[in-house]
């Protein structure tokens, strides 16, 4: 039986348009070519922000993100931000005694203002607080110690294969892929991630029928 649900925040809670959408503005180039790039990357096995190096090579991640902070241009989130099933899903599942965390890959700075928006859930951190990201095992060893419930008790829920469903499996968690975000549907039918995943699920309200499994 799941007693603890742990959220993925990216394309599983949150939409990503934003955040790629603010930095196609603040390195001047078109929208699309960002999204484009950050899809070819990741769909190849890097990280999104890898494609912000093809863009301008010699640029600091680090530096560039501050700069954006200084100028009033940095991380926003808002209800806005939320997919539409994210607080009837985690609301439910509070009311059948389920214990629900968010715990992805994120900057410090994110989990505040995700905080901010006042989820239903018992805690949200992510790797920025932890300073520790997915895949790396120490995380969901992280995740391990807050679900304060078993590895098969606890189900992790995410859109990306080799950063939440492979990594949590490897664990002994409980795991669901969710199909939406580019990532949910790139891999939505592939094999491995059908075989690894205990669920594959369209939307996080079908959750509250799986804690009894």
């Amino acid at each position: 039986m799941i007693e603890t649900i742990v959220f993925d925040v990216g394309e599983t809670l949150t939409k990503d348009d934003r955040y790629w959408a603010s930095w196609a503005d603040w390195l001047k180039m078109p929208r699309h070519t960002v999204s484009a790039l950050v899809g070819a990357v990741v769909a190849q096995g890097g990280d999104g922000l890898d494609a912000l190096r093809l863009i301008s090579p010699d640029m600091d991640i680090a530096s560039a993100y501050h700069a954006r902070e200084s100028a009033g241009r940095g991380e926003h989130l808002a209800e806005s931000d939320l997919y539409p099933d994210v607080r009837p899903a985690l609301g439910g599942l509070h009311k059948l005694g389920v214990r629900v965390i968010v715990a992805g890959n994120a900057t410090s700075r994110a989990a505040e203002l995700l905080r901010d928006l006042d989820l239903p859930a018992d805690l949200v951190v992510t790797s920025g607080d932890w300073g520790v990201a997915k895949p790396d095992p120490a995380f969901f060893a992280r995740v391990l110690e807050v679900a304060q419930a078993g590895p098969r008790e606890t189900l992790y829920v995410g859109d990306h294969p080799a950063h939440d469903v492979f990594p949590a499996k490897q664990a002994g968690l409980r795991t669901a892929h969710i199909r939406r975000g580019p990532w949910g549907h790139l891999w939505a039918d592939d094999a491995a991630v059908a075989e690894a995943a205990d669920w594959q699920i369209d939307s996080l309200t079908a959750l509250a029928s799986l804690i009894g499994h």
